[in-house]
């Protein structure tokens, strides 16, 4: 394997353009030419990582394998890549100046003024050489904006990379292309002006991505291409999408993945994109239609909508629709609102993602409990499992029952942290993070599910983690004796992982966050049971209808 090449994401005018998207489909394209590639994302957030940040802050939190708290983004490119990353891929100005601190303090530097340049710089670059080994070509994404002070050091370490691996390291530079309403027209000067920010970073982009609601003609690409010293064929259209996996196709429409091997003085070892617009296809294909309820508590920031708080649970409702032939329409639906059983009258199946703390509990039992009486399929991830349970003890099992994150004195503590977890002041500490296996009961609908789609082996599957308290394992026998299976545990026996109410045509929960392991064109099993369970329920209540 030659030397790895890298290619540098940055963004212009403003946040939320879609970097990571437009990273992903830079990846999948060289990807589907023969390439070995990887993603990283730079955050320049001084927070080590995203963990402690609530997801209206930042949006969702992912979870890699091996236990990061990391930025959404990466869940983006494991989609794109059908690639499982490291925590490694994630870098923040935490962790940058926690390292050099740390040498500090140890001497490494042997009483040297330490600096941002050349030490912040070299820490950055080690980084990113790290995670480019085994690799032939690494997309590194720097977060924020260009112009603004926390990315300055970031761009700096790209520039130095460039100077010292020359045709090896490639600039796309990724700008919002305004179209105001009261002219009707694109814009060009607020992309100009992000670029010269760049320049004077000492950074010439060779790709601008023009991020618009449709496609900027050619005139403007001229423009660009002139006032931003670029070529007019390396100025690339990214226009919104019906489906974001449709823009590696959109790029390689315009011969962006093989502009970019140009500049890097790699040819193509051949073309697997057939495979990805199958993927594609999939999606455009759907014919059937179902609303599926997601019931949180993050799903708004002021007056507006927070989709980025669950994004990886919107996405696999995408992946097990689109394989089952169905188009999802996904109802939000606040934890918080006084309408939860009218709002839940309109949906085909429902979802209660995971979440921290006690506002909005009352709406996710009183969705947990609706759809528990009325048979309407459910499922429950994390935090909607363990409130899964203390309805069903309330309810079913006649108990005075609560977790004890929300009601530490309550009589029966059906969820609760366990005695080995007390005692543990940081945070972190009691958190189980990251992947874990768990049994499952054989025969069970979950034990069906993953064994349907290939994913369980003797017995065992694998899902990652991200949470504290745990179903209290003194009432699990009671749960059964009620009707409750606990129809997944771990490898001791000792905690539930899924559980699931007997009877009921789809009632599944589990401690886990099956999201993060659903990919387009292999969707998770548990969101993929959910869907079909939705789609047959509307089936039958239309038979039901004409009868």
């Amino acid at each position: 394997m030659n030397a790895p090449c890298l290619v540098f994401v940055t963004g212009g005018v403003m946040s939320g353009l879609g970097k990571g998207i437009t990273t992903s489909s830079i990846a999948r394209l060289l990807a589907c030419k023969g390439f070995e590639v990887s993603a990283m994302k730079i955050d320049p957030y001084i927070n080590v990582d995203a963990g402690t940040m609530r997801p209206t802050e930042h949006g969702e939190v992912f979870v890699t394998a091996d236990g990061g708290e990391i930025d959404q983004d990466l869940g983006n490119y494991e989609r794109f890549l059908h690639k499982t990353l490291s925590k490694d891929h994630n870098l923040t100005t935490g962790k940058v100046y926690k390292k050099v601190i740390e040498k500090e303090r140890k001497g490494d530097y042997l009483g040297k003024t330490v600096q941002i340049i050349p030490h912040l710089t070299d820490e950055i670059k080690k980084a990113i050489m790290k995670n480019a080994e085994g690799n032939d070509i690494l997309l590194v994404e720097i977060g924020g904006t260009v112009g603004d002070y926390e990315n300055v050091p970031f761009l700096e370490a790209a520039r130095q990379l460039k100077l010292e691996l020359g045709q090896r390291v490639v600039f796309v530079h990724v700008s919002f292309v305004p179209v105001p309403g009261f002219l009707g027209e694109p814009k060009t000067k607020p992309t100009q002006h992000s670029v010269k920010f760049l320049q004077q970073m000492g950074i010439q982009p060779d790709f601008l991505v023009c991020r618009s609601v449709r496609e900027v003609d050619s005139v403007r690409r001229q423009k660009l291409a002139l006032f931003c010293n670029v070529k007019p064929e390396c100025v690339i259209n990214n226009p919104d999408v019906e489906n974001i996996y449709e823009l590696p196709l959109v790029f390689e429409s315009q011969g962006f993945g093989d502009a970019i091997l140009d500049k890097l003085g790699l040819k193509p070892r051949g073309n697997q994109l057939y495979l990805w617009q199958r993927i594609v296809d999939e999606f455009r294909n759907a014919s059937k239609e179902i609303v599926v309820g997601i019931v949180g508590k993050y799903v708004a920031t002021g007056e507006f909508e927070l989709k980025d708080s669950y994004i990886s649970v919107n996405e696999a409702v995408k992946h097990a629709c689109a394989k089952l032939g169905a188009k999802p329409v996904i109802k939000w639906i606040n934890s918080l609102s006084e309408n939860i059983t009218k709002d839940l009258e309109e949906v085909d199946c429902v979802i209660v993602p995971g979440g921290f703390g006690s506002s909005g509990v009352k709406g996710k039992l009183e969705a947990i409990k609706y759809c528990r009486e009325n048979k309407k399929p459910f499922l429950g991830l994390c935090f909607g499992m363990q409130l899964a349970v203390v309805e069903f003890a309330r309810n079913v099992c006649g108990l005075d029952a609560d977790s004890s994150e929300i009601n530490p004195h309550a009589e029966h503590k059906v969820v609760d942290i366990l005695p080995e977890q007390r005692g543990i002041n940081e945070k972190g500490g009691t958190m189980r993070l990251g992947e874990f296996p768990a049994v499952l009961v054989k025969g069970s609908l979950v034990w069906k599910l993953y064994e349907e789609a290939g994913r369980i082996a003797d017995g065992v599957v694998f899902e990652r983690h991200r949470h504290r308290y745990e179903v209290n394992p003194e009432y699990h026998d009671l749960l059964e004796s009620k009707g409750m299976l606990v129809s997944g545990k771990s490898p001791d026996g000792r905690l539930a992982e899924f559980i699931e109410v007997k009877g009921h045509p789809f009632f599944v929960a589990t401690q886990a966050h099956p999201e993060f392991t659903s990919w387009p064109g292999k969707p998770n099993p548990l969101f993929f049971g959910l869907v079909k369970a939705g789609l047959e329920k509307e089936n039958s209540e239309l038979n039901d209808a004409y009868r």
